[in-house]
């Protein structure tokens, strides 16, 4: 006895599958990024940096001219007062 074309012709299992695969590949994703306002403005550096680099180059001035003074005396108070502090 022979049995022929049982169920569907020429049917795919996996064709749901490749459906998918052809869908998802037609539909590409594409990363996308956004940046906050904060964040651009953070970036910029903005008047902090400003003030910074000023400070900085007066500092240099006054070492290189030999204004700037150490205090040795300050220095160790802040240093005990910080260690004391911790513990």
């Amino acid at each position: 006895m022979k049995i022929n074309n049982i169920g569907r012709m020429g049917m795919n299992p996996y064709n749901k599958q490749i459906e998918k695969m052809e869908k998802s590949a037609t539909v590409s994703k594409k990363d996308k990024l956004e940046i906050s306002t904060e964040a651009l403005e953070l970036q910029k550096g903005g008047s902090i940096e400003a003030q910074r680099e000023k400070l900085v180059e007066e500092l240099k001035n006054k070492v290189n001219s030999g204004e700037y003074k150490i205090e040795p005396k300050e220095i160790a108070e802040k240093m005990y007062s910080f260690w004391n502090d911790k513990f």
